[in-house]
């Protein structure tokens, strides 16, 4: 007997699924508090993406760089993936 796939399991499975996968996120202790890695990693994101302008604004590339909310916010999560890849990589 098949399971069927209607839209209700799908969801019931998209939750799970993520249920399931909370378990994995690796944890950061810092001064005896635990933090979520992905916090770590926003934050550093946001942090490297503010210290990309000012050589965005030196070498004149702001002006291309349009709409500049969605570029540096892009900007940010990239830097926040690299650095998650960079120090929670378990391969």
């Amino acid at each position: 007997m098949r399971f069927p796939i209607t839209a209700s399991n799908r969801v019931a499975l998209a939750a799970a699924a993520a249920f399931m996968l909370a378990g994995c996120d690796p944890v950061i202790n810092i001064a005896g508090a635990n933090f979520p890695a992905w916090l770590f990693c926003a934050i550093c994101g946001a942090i490297l993406a503010a210290a990309l302008r000012p050589i965005f604004v030196v070498t004149h590339l702001e002006p291309y760089l349009w709409p500049p909310p969605i570029v540096y916010t892009c900007l940010a999560v990239l830097m926040g993936c690299i650095v998650f890849l960079i120090f929670f990589n378990r391969i």
